[in-house]
């Protein structure tokens, strides 16, 4: 498997398996579970895969990737370097990578879209791969913008909500929203959308619609999703809720 000078940025990281997987082209050691590989754009590298094995890779487009930099750190995104890194030990983005893939794997799209762009926070602070600190956030999003955000939300919570689409109302990239979201609430944008869709949730149960309904009404990807989220919630299931009430 040969990657000649391919355009974006590519992470990679290992699920499963790895020890039938080496680069031909640099260090010997072979791939296991929960390392890491950073392929900078323009890099490239040959490898040999002789055994089935998991693993997920993030792709991000070279401008996105000065864009998050440049607003994470108030700086020339010309500075930004990207390290060229194969098999490393990386547990907080190691983390992160698996949370988006779980997501994606779940239909959590709010939350994977979150994850991706945590993964390359996680980088650039990584002492390892920059160390660099962050700016600090102050004042959060504007009046008028957060109204605007939870109107939107409160319309499309029986939707699939994305972070671009939140981000584009309040006409910033979806990064650099996230971060001012937190700032205002004190929690993500998904934290937030899944905290409105267990309330709507609860004021459905009162009424007589079955459970599957009503997770679709709410967002949720199906009936077992809405119950793990609203067990998550509320500490019992809709069932339990609904004979309560």
């Amino acid at each position: 498997m040969s990657y000649e000078r391919p355009n974006g940025h590519t992470f990679s990281l290992y699920l499963r398996g790895g020890a039938g997987t080496r680069r031909l082209d640099g260090s010997p050691v072979r791939g296991r579970p929960g390392v890491l590989c950073i392929m900078p754009q323009g890099h490239s590298s040959e490898w040999e895969i002789t055994d089935f094995f998991e693993f997920v890779h993030l792709y991000v487009p070279d401008d996105q990737m000065r864009r998050m930099f440049s607003e994470t750190f108030d700086r020339d995104a010309r500075l930004m370097a990207l390290p060229e890194v194969t098999f490393a030990e990386a547990p907080a983005l190691a983390h992160t990578l698996r949370q988006m893939t779980k997501a994606m794997l779940a239909g959590g799209h709010l939350l994977a879209e979150e994850a991706m762009t945590q993964a390359i926070n996680d980088l650039f602070v990584d002492p390892r791969f920059g160390g660099m600190r962050p700016c600090a956030i102050s004042g959060g999003l504007a009046p008028h913008v957060r109204r605007r955000i939870l109107e939107y939300i409160e319309a499309h919570l029986g939707e699939t909500i994305r972070l671009q689409d939140l981000a584009t109302i309040g006409q910033l990239s979806a990064f650099h929203f996230q971060r001012m979201f937190r700032a205002s609430y004190g929690v993500s944008p998904h934290g937030w959308v899944a905290h409105r869709r267990v309330e709507r949730a609860k004021s459905m149960l009162c009424g007589m619609d079955p459970i599957a309904q009503i997770a679709s009404a709410c967002g949720f990807s199906s009936q077992s999703h809405m119950t793990r989220a609203f067990k998550l919630g509320t500490g019992v299931t809709p069932s339990a809720y609904r004979r309560r009430q």
